[in-house]
Parts: C-alpha cells; sequence; structure tokens
C-alpha cells in the first residue's frame, strides 16, 4: 500500500485528511483523523497505597469515564514534560518517580493517535488538581485500592492495559 497524496478536508478542534491511497493496482481514498500524540499513566500514590484517577465526561464515549490521567502532548513539548504537566493540572501532584511502560495507537484503522503510557508514583497531593477551567475541563479525583482498580469495569482502552500491566506486576 502506498500513499500518493494527503489532503486536509477539516481544520477544527481537531484535522481531518483524505487519503489518496494506492494497493494492487488500486486507487481509492479513506478519511484519517489526525488526533496527535498523548500520555498517560497510571498514578500510584506511595502514601497511601492508593490509585488516583480521573472521572470525566468524554465526547468520544458520550458519557463520564473513570480512567487514568491523560492528555495530548503541546508542539515542542517531550512526553515526559507532558505527563508530569497533565498530573499537576488533573489531580494535583508533583511526580517523584516515572517509568515508561508502553507506546500504542489507539486505533490505528483510522485515526494517527499513538500513546505513550506511563506508570508514576507520587507522595503528596499539592494542589486540588481538577483540570484547566480555560480548556474546559471539570475533572473528578478518583481514589482507588489495589483491589479497587483491578475490580473497576471500564471500556477505557489505556486503563484496561494499565490494569493488565499491574496485574502482571503482582505475579
Amino acid at each position: 500500500m502506498q500513499i500518493k497524496g494527503k489532503q486536509k478536508v477539516y481544520d477544527g478542534y481537531f484535522k481531518m485528511y483524505e487519503l489518496t491511497v494506492e494497493q494492487d493496482g488500486h486507487t481509492f481514498k479513506r478519511e484519517q483523523f489526525d488526533r496527535g500524540t498523548a500520555v498517560a499513566a497510571l498514578v500510584h500514590d506511595t502514601e497511601k497505597d492508593s490509585f488516583i484517577l480521573t472521572k470525566q465526561f468524554r465526547i468520544g464515549s458520550e458519557s463520564e469515564l473513570i480512567e487514568i490521567v491523560a492528555g495530548m502532548i503541546d508542539d515542542g513539548e517531550a512526553p515526559e514534560v507532558s505527563i508530569r504537566r497533565e498530573i499537576e493540572e488533573e489531580i494535583g501532584y508533583h511526580v517523584d518517580q516515572l517509568e515508561h511502560l508502553y507506546t500504542f495507537y489507539s486505533s490505528p484503522g483510522g485515526t494517527t493517535e499513538k500513546v505513550l503510557l506511563y506508570f508514576a508514583e507520587v507522595s503528596k497531593q499539592h494542589a486540588d488538581g481538577g483540570g484547566k477551567a480555560d480548556e474546559h475541563e471539570k475533572i473528578e479525583i478518583v481514589e482507588l485500592t489495589a483491589g479497587e482498580f483491578l475490580k473497576l469495569d471500564t471500556p477505557d482502552a489505556k486503563t484496561i492495559i494499565s490494569q493488565l500491566w499491574f496485574r502482571l506486576k503482582q505475579k
């Protein structure tokens, strides 16, 4: 398969492209949702021995989700700087330790979004968190024990991957 052309067809909060693709002598069109690169972290409060997650309304699912901390990498920002910033903005903690776990595409069939997943250890909450008002974020902090985290029933892929990683780590 070879991409022969790429044209921006929507330029709003998100971007959409129409790609002209050639495969086995056939040329056809495909849409591509340009989402950018995201960071996410399973946050463990080492003082309380609990996991700190977020609850917020998500446009894609059209529902409130309990999920691990996540956000987009700003232009020119290193991923480690981005996830530290997101943890401070969303749940009000400074990061003590940070470990990269996985990098994966969230839905490679139609979107460019790549997610860098981390495990973050924190110990002291210094601010309320809750997200940034100017970005219209309204984030509720959810604190779970290890058992509650493992039993959390969620449709969110990055949180499920974090649960599986944590379960494997315990063995």
